[in-house]
């Protein structure tokens, strides 16, 4: 669920109630309280700005000569600048897709086409056959990452296109530990793609061991005339909320999502090297926009909107960060007054970092299904599951969510489970 139409930085997330009828009662001045934006944030206002700019002065095509053709080029390749700033990248290894579940499939097509390529290049002799000869693409991930990765791995397993690892995470910390990744490595391993941070615990996954490790890997598989591993991120809801540096990460590919972080709904792909050290391969065949890699006239002022949203990531990310934990942490210690050893908090792992804005939280008590009680509330927007599950009957309301019950969130716990993913403007100040 989103507040409806925010629009100045004081109130966004939240707006003013609107009873379905009549006869509702809503409290004297209620406001809807917005605690959902691990699904979707409402775009800063700077961003609706530039957008708006964009539309009127920048509606020529970016591929065209005269002056509002040159305007469009000009604002993509100043987006592109600001994207690469935020996440300690390169321009010239970003591409703009429409959002991460694109990005995460572009990923995937790539590593399993140039598995097959690679290997028909080269192949085996009779004497001295390749060491994966005959074998499909492998590819590791974790059991709670986002449907636009385990749902393509999922059917390049059932048409037996690609073999896939699906590692569970851990009971103690909720994360996909180093150790079990490359434990699942096999010769016709190719890709290993590990969320930066869990959507619904806001657990942070271990990414930079797990890349350093696959890196050390690679060396040995090199010399036995293994192909390389790859390291695939999606950094969906790790960006906005705390620095985020594909250097430090040392990852290939890096998933970019806007709507995360007060951006428009659009995403972009990092890859390092691009057409240099790592390989991309595009899903579709046009004009030759995005040098190729992903065809098609640009949407101008949806990329100048990402811009401006990166632009503002780069600049206030320690801020916007310790403000949600502030108040995250408030949060939950007035959850904790309130409901004493009725309240378990989900996502509180010992020793493992968690997003500053992400509770998850279970409620318990006889018969007492969070779903019903969200639906009492005229003033908290808050959910349940991942917003794109809503679709999906019981999976979409916490029956339970995937991360709690790989959590091992115990069955009593599990249709109460609560998320509360804070903003960067909210305040502590209101009874939560």
């Amino acid at each position: 669920m989103e507040a409806a139409g925010p629009r100045s930085r004081d109130a966004r997330g939240r707006a003013a109630s609107q009873p379905g009828s009549r006869a509702e009662k809503s409290p004297p001045e209620s406001r809807k309280v917005y605690m959902d934006y691990n699904a979707t944030t409402p775009l800063e206002p700077e961003v609706i700005r530039a957008m708006t700019e964009a539309m009127q002065e920048a509606w020529g095509n970016p591929s065209s000569p005269y002056p509002a053709g040159r305007k469009a080029k000009e604002i993509i390749n100043a987006a592109r600048e600001n994207l690469a700033k935020m996440i300690g990248g390169r321009p010239q290894d970003m591409i703009f897709t429409s959002g991460g579940t694109e990005s995460n499939n572009l990923v995937i097509h790539s590593v399993v086409k140039h598995f097959h390529k690679i290997h028909a290049a080269v192949g085996g002799t009779a004497e001295h056959p390749s060491p994966v000869e005959g074998a499909l693409p492998h590819i590791i991930t974790c059991t709670v990452e986002h449907d636009s990765i385990l749902l393509p791995l999922e059917h390049l397993l059932e048409e037996r296109v690609a073999e896939v690892t699906f590692v569970p995470v851990s009971k103690v910390n909720g994360q996909a530990e180093a150790e079990d990744i490359l434990a699942a490595v096999r010769p016709a391993t190719c890709l290993v793609t590990i969320m930066l941070a869990n959507n619904e615990t806001g657990v942070i996954m271990p990414v930079p061991e797990i890349s350093r490790r696959v890196r050390a890997l690679n060396q040995q598989r090199a010399a036995g005339g293994l192909p390389g591993v790859l390291v695939h991120t999606d950094a969906a809801q790790a960006l906005g909320k705390q620095r985020v540096d594909v250097r430090d990460l040392g990852v290939d590919f890096l998933t970019v999502v806007g709507h995360k972080f007060y951006g428009p709904r659009i995403g972009a792909l990092y890859i390092r090297g691009l057409g240099e050290l790592t390989p991309l391969y595009p899903m579709l065949f046009g004009g030759g926009q995005e040098r190729n890699f992903r065809p098609g006239t640009e949407n101008t002022p949806m990329i100048a909107g990402l811009g401006k949203a990166a632009e503002l990531v780069a600049e206030n990310c320690e801020a916007y960060e310790a403000h949600m934990r502030d108040v995250r942490d408030y949060l939950e210690e007035r959850l904790a007054a309130e409901f004493g050893k009725r309240i378990h908090l989900n996502s509180q792992f010992p020793g493992t970092e968690r997003l500053p804005n992400t509770c998850n939280f279970s409620i318990l008590g006889p018969q007492l299904q969070g779903r019903l009680v969200l639906a009492q509330c005229r003033t908290l927007l808050a959910s349940m599951g991942a917003a794109c599950h809503s679709d999906h009957g019981d999976r979409g309301c916490g029956l339970p969510i995937p991360p709690a019950k790989n959590c091992g969130c115990p069955a009593p716990r599990k249709r109460t489970v609560w998320k509360k993913m804070l903003g960067s403007s909210e305040k502590r100040t209101r009874d939560l």
